[in-house]
């Protein structure tokens, strides 16, 4: 998950009345005031384990869906989402004008669902793909193939429109490294028997992918696959050293890509997307894209064809026939995330609208699900974080007097969006048939690349969403300074008008701080108020922020799962999120005190049942195949020492536990990170 003035008022609409702040809601979604304790495990000490104090009699009592390979409060509000988009869709008419919005949903679903037309179909709606690609002949045949938007084939080396980072009013093309079957570079590369297990069930499914499209000699093919995607592999930057904003921003015009790797049909690869007048380019990781153009035009035609194909049975094979869809959950959800089950088909076509016409679908979720009084009541939980931020920054020692001015006009600078867009996406020019899973994929797809390309030399739209609605996630982006809530994730437990005000602080207070902290993190603090991505602190400033989050990374580089080591450098955004998160949220509930001291709820004092809150948004079951990909890719820690690795470094959740040396969790307070 992306969890992303002086004068602002302290208090939210929610809790209007002081006198009322801390009042128990008789009917809160959780427990009397918004917390589950039956979750507790009480026999753990706090200071040991606090994220199995706060959960262990759930993570005890629950077990994961078959259809899944995790089970927590976000999956469980996603599945709540696709139940209520699912509603949404059956009830829209089938008889509902052609080229309408209703038409075009129901169509979608309907077509996805249609198992029995698509098994009948056979590959029929894929030959002239394969013809496509069996036709190539020359490097350059295979560049364009890899460029047209309407096949969707993977390519050692990607593109795509975004928008400039040192110019947010402009959009720009970037460039980057691609190609991998498998999750990361890491899984070719290890030698580990783990890691080699992996490779040999990937070889077997694509030798069993090619198989059912009726290729021959399918072993020999799928290992000249798997070669090349290591040959891949050993190009790629490790996602680390992805995560430098500094390091992945390159512009090059189109003489210095050619010039860069000149044997590289670059004039082929940008044609089908009508990128050839585009003057810069932003190169993600110039040596590695080097190194990839090199072993694009040194690797025989006939390797590429089989991969091109390989890659685009794996990409469809949810619309192709059952053999294919059952082939590719096996391995990428059952071996490589432990999933037992494959998901219903309908969960399946819900993600699918929602991918395809997902702002279509959100204008039916916000009119439904969404009050308009609880986007008034979030964006109030913003300001009041945004007050504690400023106060934060007041207050830390290590940060100069020209910096903390910086700082404070980048957060006064702040744009927030609630619940849905202003402004809905326009489908007009997307045709769906009711008939035809497939096309509708690739029409899709198509859609949204004309749309990104015809705006291309326009202004940037700064009211645009990177999320739907209806998506159980929140966001910030930097390049345009804002932190961006869904209205799906504004809900019980997270966000609960009815709970306690150390509930909501702790859950989605948290949650809020952690975005907006994301804006002062080791890379979201290198774009200024204006989302302009260069150097705006000064340099003894920037040494004493690296010192403290060297230390935060080297605390998770300690912490195991699956048996890996956490990679504190690859997780440290979101553990900075995290920690400003809490210790930001903390402060903004006491301000929503006003001095006055928060009563004791069933035994829990308010800053006891803040941080209960916050551990209770985290809880968690996973596979342990699906927890291993987690450390090995996922920016996001997991969930255990999203709490544990958090509060072992604010200070008063040593007071409200009364956790002392000897507790296992238990720093010193010399080695106890302080952010903000």
């Amino acid at each position: 998950m992306t969890m992303r003035s002086a004068a602002l008022a302290v208090t939210l609409v929610l809790l209007v009345a002081d006198a009322h702040a801390e009042t128990p809601a008789t009917q809160a979604a959780f427990g009397p005031f918004g917390l589950d304790l039956a979750a507790q495990d009480k026999s753990v000490r706090p200071g040991d384990d606090f994220y199995r104090y706060a959960n262990g009699h759930w993570l005890g009592t629950q077990h994961i869906p078959a259809d899944r390979s995790e089970w927590g409060t976000f999956d469980a509000l996603s599945e709540k989402s696709s139940e209520r988009v699912r509603k949404l869709i059956q009830e829209l008419p089938a008889d509902a004008p052609a080229g309408s919005l209703a038409r075009k949903v129901g169509d979608y679903y309907r077509a996805f669902l249609d198992e029995k037309a698509i098994n009948a179909a056979g590959l029929k709606p894929a030959e002239s793909v394969f013809e496509a690609i069996a036709a190539a002949r020359s490097y350059q045949d295979l560049a364009t193939l890899m460029g047209r938007p309407d096949l969707g084939l993977e390519s050692p080396i990607g593109f795509g429109i975004g928008v400039d980072e040192k110019n947010p009013d402009r959009y720009l093309v970037s460039v980057d490294q691609a190609g991998l079957g498998l999750p990361d570079r890491d899984y070719y590369l290890k030698t580990d028997a783990k890691s080699q297990t992996i490779r040999d069930q990937y070889r077997a499914h694509l030798a069993k992918m090619l198989g059912l499209a009726g290729d021959s000699d399918v072993d020999a093919k799928a290992e000249q696959i798997l070669e090349l995607e290591t040959r891949i592999a050993e190009c790629h930057w490790p996602r680390a050293k992805l995560r430098d904003r500094d390091l992945t921003y390159n512009l090059r015009t189109f003489k210095d890509l050619e010039l860069l790797a000149p044997a590289f049909p670059w004039r082929d690869f940008f044609g089908p997307a009508t990128l050839l007048d585009r003057k810069d380019f932003d190169v993600g990781q110039p040596d590695a894209i080097e190194k990839l153009a090199k072993l694009f035009t040194t690797t025989p035609v006939s390797v590429w064809q089989t991969y091109l194909k390989a890659h685009y049975l794996d990409e469809s094979a949810a619309v192709l026939p059952k053999a294919f869809d059952e082939e590719s959950f096996d391995f990428f959800r059952r071996k490589l995330g432990g999933q037992q089950e494959q998901r219903p088909r309908w969960k399946r076509a819900v993600s699918a609208v929602n991918g395809a016409l997902g702002e279509a679908v959100g204008q039916l979720y916000v009119q439904t699900y969404f009050p308009p009084a609880a986007k008034v009541q979030a964006l109030e939980l913003v300001e009041n974080l945004r007050k504690a931020y400023e106060l934060r920054f007041e207050s830390v020692p290590w940060m100069s007097t020209a910096t903390r001015k910086a700082a404070e006009e980048k957060l006064a600078a702040f744009r927030t969006k609630i619940g849905y867009p202003d402004e809905w996406r326009d489908y007009a020019t997307l045709t769906v048939r009711p008939d035809d899973a497939l096309g509708n994929k690739v029409r899709a797809s198509v859609f949204e690349w004309n749309r990104e390309v015809k705006r291309i030399d326009q202004p940037t739209d700064r009211d645009e969403w990177d999320m739907t609605p209806q998506t159980i996630n929140a966001y910030y982006n930097p390049t345009f300074n804002e932190v961006v809530f869904p209205a799906a994730i504004l809900q019980p437990p997270f966000f609960d008008p009815k709970a306690d005000a150390a509930v909501n602080y702790g859950a989605i207070g948290g949650i809020i701080g952690h975005e907006m902290g994301h804006g002062f993190d080791d890379q979201g603090a290198k774009s200024d108020a204006k989302g302009v991505l260069h150097t705006w602190w000064l340099p003894e400033d920037t040494a004493a922020f690296k010192t403290l989050v060297d230390k935060l990374a080297a605390q998770y580089d300690t912490y195991e799962a699956a048996g890996l080591h956490l990679n504190g450098h690859l997780t440290l955004g979101e553990n900075i999120g995290d920690l400003s998160g809490v210790t930001v949220a903390y402060e903004a509930y006491h301000l929503s005190l006003h001095g006055k001291v928060a009563p004791v709820l069933k035994g829990l004092t308010g800053d006891q049942r803040f941080f209960l809150a916050w551990a209770q948004g985290w809880r968690e079951l996973i596979r342990e195949e699906a927890l291993r990909n987690q450390v090995l890719t996922d920016p996001h820690s997991p969930t255990p020492f999203r709490v544990n690795g958090v509060v072992r470094n604010v200070d008063a959740w040593y007071s409200a536990f009364h956790v002392h040396p000897g507790d296992k969790l238990y720093l010193s307070p010399e080695d106890r990170v302080h952010i903000w």
